[in-house]
């Protein structure tokens, strides 16, 4: 189960932001050796306070523990043939690290395994990163042979995702009074992404736009809604418009009922819990927006672990190594690295690398 990951208390906050400003794959920055060091120490601080605001630590770890566990069960039942089932955590920036679940899989005797991206939709800076590093891993560790691998590499339209998804929708919905519900502006606020990874032709935004369309469907189009982007981070260009500026301007239109739904995150983390509850919630007030509500995340939802343990399910009914699309490479790509798969369970087409000058540099770096 791939992720982003969070520090678990205040001094894991500087390792994690000197490990998210050192992965190109994510941000890239001029001279990003003494840059992304510089901006991740002087950003420490003030991250630090914000965990502080919500009890010092991530939750991110024991949520994704928990709907592992929940996903393993529906899935020791649905599928006894391919039982028992076992879940592994491997976040990109903080332990548990990739190489952490590959050495527990490996220890446990497992040969076949899944990597299952915690990201609905997908985007080579997030799901990509994780895969990659997988690979990076396994080859460090000497057990590039070790598993048979297939891969779930986005989910954004799945039936019972979306059915969870409109379930937290619901229930922020009921925040609001019956007098006030009609007038409620949804505001859909996924994680922002720097705009070189979209340019290149990165399916992120069209997902998410996947991802809000059914879920309006559901909700009979019956509410007015928007895509924001939230999280910004370092001096480059990102994907807007910016959740910040869609609060404002709401307010300064005199919407006062404002839910807003983390259209791309699968559980409480600092950008629910900080960003969206407290940043965004004083702005709103600021702004003269009375009622604004935060849709639950999914968290504990069982809803949610049976739409997990039906996406593994279904992909290991089908025998394929991964989506037709995660072979297709970004028409802009210039990482050989990405839409690899190691030793997978099945063929699979990837489209082929072309070498040119900026591969050669993005090797180097």
């Amino acid at each position: 189960m791939m992720n982003l990951g969070g520090p678990k208390n205040l001094d894991e906050v500087q390792p994690f932001l000197l490990k998210l400003f050192e992965d190109r794959e994510i941000i890239q920055l001029p001279a990003q050796n003494v840059l992304g060091p510089f901006i991740a120490k002087r950003r420490t601080k003030s991250v630090q306070d914000n965990y502080r605001d919500i009890g010092g630590g991530s939750p991110i770890l024991k949520w994704t523990r928990e709907q592992g566990e929940g996903m393993c069960r529906r899935l020791d039942a649905m599928s006894p043939e391919t039982a028992p089932h076992k879940f592994y955590v491997a976040f990109r920036y903080i332990d548990p690290f990739t190489e952490d679940a590959l050495r527990a899989m490996h220890e446990d005797g497992v040969t076949r395994a899944v990597a299952f991206t915690q990201y609905p939709q997908f985007s080579c800076a997030t799901t990509g990163s994780s895969l990659n590093e997988v690979w990076r891993a396994a080859r460090r560790l000497g057990l590039q042979s070790a598993f048979q691998w297939s891969v779930i590499d986005r989910w954004p339209t799945h039936p019972r995702f979306i059915e969870a998804m409109t379930e937290t929708v619901k229930q922020g919905l009921e925040q609001f009074s019956e007098r006030d519900r009609d007038d409620v502006v949804i505001v859909f606020s996924a994680h922002s992404l720097p705009l070189s990874v979209i340019n290149r032709g990165d399916a992120y935004p069209a997902e998410v736009g996947a991802t809000t369309h059914e879920v309006m469907k559901r909700l009979g189009y019956a509410y007015e809604y928007l895509i924001s982007y939230q999280s910004e981070v370092g001096p480059v260009p990102w994907l807007g418009p910016s959740t910040e500026t869609v609060i404002e301007e709401l307010g300064h239109k005199k919407r006062r009922n404002v839910l807003v739904v983390g259209i791309a995150f699968t559980s409480d983390h600092i950008e629910t819990l900080h960003e969206l509850d407290i940043e965004y919630g004083e702005l709103a007030h600021k702004v003269g927006i009375t009622n604004y509500k935060r849709a639950p995340a999914l968290n504990g939802l069982p809803l949610f672990q049976d739409a997990l343990a039906e996406i593994v399910y279904e992909h290991l009914q089908s025998g394929e190594a991964c989506s037709k699309m995660y072979g297709f490479r970004c028409p802009g790509c210039v990482n050989p690295q990405c839409r690899n798969i190691l030793n997978p369970v099945a063929p699979y087409k990837r489209t082929n690398v072309t070498v040119t000058k900026e591969t050669r540099l993005y090797r180097a770096s």
